[in-house]
């Protein structure tokens, strides 16, 4: 993301944040599109020289402007509900471009996704893989499938995504997983084009990648070995960034280690890059409210913001850290704050303990927003989620509307 300030004024990609605020109102997310273009470049040159598909995790950033454009650079999908697939299709994105994967697809989200032609969809139980040959057979497709292996392997990373442990609720492990891609090689009905897996989100070492794939290598020899020849596999996503100090993921590393260790397979990669992707091309926009300084050494100042938890729930739900800048001229004459949101819970936090100079109306950016920020949004207390800006081409354009309380009314009823 390109931040700068102009006469004090602090600017994303050249557009002054103060001039969205004015023209958008607060809370409102903005995405730098030539950030997400340019970490789509970055990390499929780094890769070119393997054959891959970079299927973006729809789950991350699922806004209809982003999905187009990321198709039209040339990217497939990951998606995890029938939901995610609407969106894909309601942009012009050929349902073929998506790999289905989570663990509890509905009835009714299989027979969508093989009627609308899915690309492949991932099987991560072996009750999963009856049901998908139950409703091909009904509907009489052949459905395209992989197995999603659980390789118990740490990634490292906050318990809440983890995905790759014998202990999570993901994938199969390897005896089944053999098992699943026995039964669909000999179906009617289903067809195993590959394996797959996906450790966690937030990896900051090639280590556990290259672990993983270890794995996916091996059970693809051994099927290889009984006739069974996979098409791909899928490696997943959780490349890290960078929120605070942690170390970035090195994608050139990643590639390479991964390159080397397909050389020579007749496979296709398939990774799901979701947050390295939109995360750090996304801020949000909010402004303060209320100050109340504290008036005992031991507490802290609180700087209430318009923005809330139904806004930005990371902080709360899994302690992150994000930087907040303010949009306005910065001075040496700053005060330590608790950024909070006005929701009636004490988790109701956006950043604690930052060095801000601020006043009743001053405008912050929380940054690297762009994942997981708008789409774990709710109306929590009854209030609107915020806007969606793109600054694209040195303009700003909004490409979701805010929400309006009628908007939440309009659905319930009175007895």
């Amino acid at each position: 993301m390109s931040l700068d300030r102009t006469d004090g004024i602090l600017c994303l990609d050249g557009v002054r944040l103060d001039e969205v605020a004015d023209r958008f109102g607060t809370p409102t997310y903005v995405y730098s599109w030539n950030n997400i273009e340019a970490r789509y470049q970055d990390l499929a040159g780094a890769l070119a020289d393997t054959r891959h598909r970079i299927c973006y995790s729809v789950k991350a950033n699922s806004n209809l402007a982003i999905l187009n454009q990321l198709s039209e650079l040339g990217a497939n999908f990951d998606i995890v509900s029938g939901g995610e697939l609407e969106r894909l299709m309601v942009v012009g994105i050929s349902p073929s471009q998506a790999i289905f994967s989570g663990v509890g697809k509905s009835v009714a989200e299989i027979d969508f996704a093989l009627k609308a032609g899915i690309g492949c969809i991932n099987m991560e139980s072996t009750a999963e893989l009856e049901r998908i040959e139950a409703r091909s057979s009904l509907l009489g497709k052949i459905a395209p499938v992989s197995v999603r292996l659980n390789p118990d392997v740490d990634a490292n990373t906050h318990p809440y995504i983890s995905t790759g442990l014998r202990k999570n609720k993901f994938g199969v492990a390897e005896t089944e997983a053999i098992e699943m891609c026995r039964y669909a090689h000999k179906s009617q009905n289903l067809k195993i084009f590959g394996l797959g897996c996906h450790i966690g989100s937030q990896i900051n070492q090639t280590a556990p990648f290259i672990e993983a794939l270890d794995h996916l290598i091996r059970l693809s020899h051994q099927l290889s070995d009984e006739g069974i020849e996979l098409a791909h596999l899928d490696l997943g996503g959780g490349l890290g960034i960078r929120y605070a100090d942690e170390e970035e993921l090195d994608v050139a590393s990643y590639a390479a280690a991964v390159s080397e260790k397909l050389e020579g397979l007749n496979v296709e990669l398939l990774i799901e890059p979701g947050r390295y992707l939109v995360a750090e091309a996304g801020l949000l926009l909010t402004r303060v409210e209320y100050l109340k300084p504290s008036r005992a050494a031991d507490q802290p100042n609180y700087a209430v913001v318009d923005a809330a938890m139904n806004d930005l729930i990371r902080p709360a739900l899994y302690q992150a850290y994000h930087r907040v800048l303010s949009v306005g001229a910065d001075t040496i004459d700053s005060c330590r704050w608790d950024i909070v949101g006005p929701i009636c819970e004490s988790g109701d936090f956006l950043a604690l303990q930052r060095d801000l100079d601020l006043s009743e109306g001053s405008l912050l950016a929380i940054l690297s927003t762009g994942a997981y920020g708008f789409v774990q949004s709710s109306n929590y207390n009854t209030r609107a989620r915020s806007a969606e800006v793109m600054i694209r081409s040195n303009d700003m354009q909004l490409v979701r509307d805010r929400e309006s309380i009628s908007d939440l009314l309009r659905l319930e009823r009175i007895l």
